[in-house]
């Protein structure tokens, strides 16, 4: 499959690692409609190319993103004209479901996804962290539910998805307000899992994570997210009987074979993409 060329993003594969950066930094990242369709397109080749095994997510500049272009937001109305009113409705309906499926696809991306952030980090851009895997940011990034702010409902993924990372309380008291949290708060409440002094150090430390994540099984990586991801949004009796299924597939590979023998002869292992 040929790598996508990009007019609001840059991608790059090399060492396993791909790196998406949002790459609209006189914006402030700002996601416009271009930049929507691009990150389903760019998660949809990492997803299908095997050499990509881990995905760092970042933002170019200052700012990891501004979240929702606003001249996007002003123009929906237009976009979704029509003389019957319920077909107008039924159509911003169809555009929602959209925008969400853009950013959903980086959790079905089998590869983890890894954001860096920096800077501010707000509205649709929450929306798009709380879809990765794991968040890591510097000491200057601010997140804030900035929906509330501009008189709308965030309706891409944050009330769905914030809850589960940093708790019912602490998601709706963000939701309601649209105040500000700092980096070391965020770090607090799990939102971030481990904050950097400078984006410098962030970009160094994310890369040696993904250079770790890499390192390992990439079916076992891959069979990991999935039961994640499934056991997340299911019972634990649904859960364990889906991995049950999972590795009645996967277990004996060539991968475990190779981390046994590796073990034994004391070197690292090597696996197929």
């Amino acid at each position: 499959m040929q790598q996508p060329e990009f007019t609001t993003l840059s991608l790059t594969l090399a060492d396993q690692i791909a790196e998406v950066r949002l790459n609209r930094p006189d914006k402030s990242n700002a996601i416009n409609e271009a930049m929507w369709q691009e990150i389903r397109q760019a998660f949809a080749w990492i997803d299908a190319t095997p050499e990509a095994r881990v995905v760092i997510l970042s933002g170019a500049g200052k700012n990891f993103c501004a979240g929702i272009d606003l001249a996007m937001l002003a123009g929906v109305q237009q976009r979704i004209a029509h003389a019957d009113g319920a077909r107008s409705r039924e159509a911003l309906r169809r555009l929602i479901l959209d925008l969400q499926d853009c950013l959903s696809s980086l959790e079905r991306c089998a590869k983890p996804v890894i954001a860096a952030i920096q800077g501010a980090c707000v509205g649709g851009a929450l929306d798009l962290v709380t879809c990765c895997d794991l968040r890591y940011a510097s000491a200057d990034a601010t997140f804030s539910v900035k929906e509330i702010d501009i008189g709308m409902v965030a309706d891409v993924g944050t009330l769905q998805r914030l809850p589960r990372l940093i708790g019912e309380g602490q998601a709706r008291e963000l939701a309601y307000t649209g105040r500000t949290l700092n980096g070391q708060e965020a770090e607090k409440l799990g939102l971030a899992n481990r904050l950097f002094a400078t984006p410098a150090e962030l970009e160094a430390g994310v890369r040696q994570i993904a250079r770790s994540i890499a390192a390992k099984s990439p079916l076992a990586i891959r069979g990991t997210k999935e039961v994640l991801n499934y056991s997340r949004d299911h019972s634990i009796a649904d859960g364990l009987n889906f991995v049950a299924t999972w590795n009645a597939a996967t277990l004996l590979s060539g991968d475990l074979k190779e981390c046994m023998q590796a073990q034994m002869e004391k070197r690292a292992p090597q696996f197929a993409d």
